[in-house]
């Protein structure tokens, strides 16, 4: 017993010592254009799935749904997502950040998130995602600001015809003209 003990410790110490050297090596990709391992992608999504179980809220989101406040939401996105997650262009409008970044951004318009509870939403937009582009958004918004964007992506496929008009003016990009030059 006390040998199959040992042999399993030695195991396990081999493992975390090949594992750490494994690291240094650099053998691992660190880079954003790299597409990850299997490993490592397992345990991001496994990790985020059993945060989200447990801390997302639950509740009923507490903004109204109203046209003012999916109005509120679109400027919200807009302000401060759409250069990562589109415009109402979807795919075919990508950002010079969102072509750079690994994991690509969903594109809302194309890869909506209206079926995501809107508590998901909010605990993604509040604590945003590690080992992704997805910042949080806690320290630079209300609760009730994510709250409004959880409306207002929840909601982005069935938008009333104002709110729409709304949503099809918003730029994923700074848009220059050709006659402004920038000086040094």
């Amino acid at each position: 017993m006390k040998s199959i003990i040992m042999g399993v410790a030695l195991t396990l110490a081999a493992a975390l010592i090949g594992a750490y050297a494994l690291v240094l090596s650099g053998l691992i990709p660190a880079n954003a254009d790299a597409k990850p391992g299997r490993l490592e992608t397992w345990m991001a999504r496994t990790s985020l799935d059993a945060t989200l179980r447990r801390d997302a809220p639950k509740d009923p989101n507490p903004v109204a749904l109203t046209d003012q406040n999916l109005i509120n939401g679109v400027h919200l996105f807009a302000q401060n997502c759409a250069v990562c997650h589109g415009s109402e262009k979807g795919i075919a409008s990508l950002s010079p950040i969102a072509k750079g970044l690994y994991q690509k951004p969903p594109q809302f318009a194309t890869d909506g998130v209206e079926d995501d509870p809107e508590g998901v939403s909010f605990w993604k937009i509040k604590h945003g995602i590690r080992l992704t582009g997805m910042p949080s958004f806690r320290y630079s918004l209300s609760d009730r600001q994510i709250w409004t964007l959880a409306l207002f992506l929840k909601h982005m496929d069935k938008l009333s015809p104002a709110v729409q008009q709304t949503w099809q003016q918003v730029q994923n990009w700074p848009v220059t003209s050709v006659n402004q030059v920038v000086r040094k």
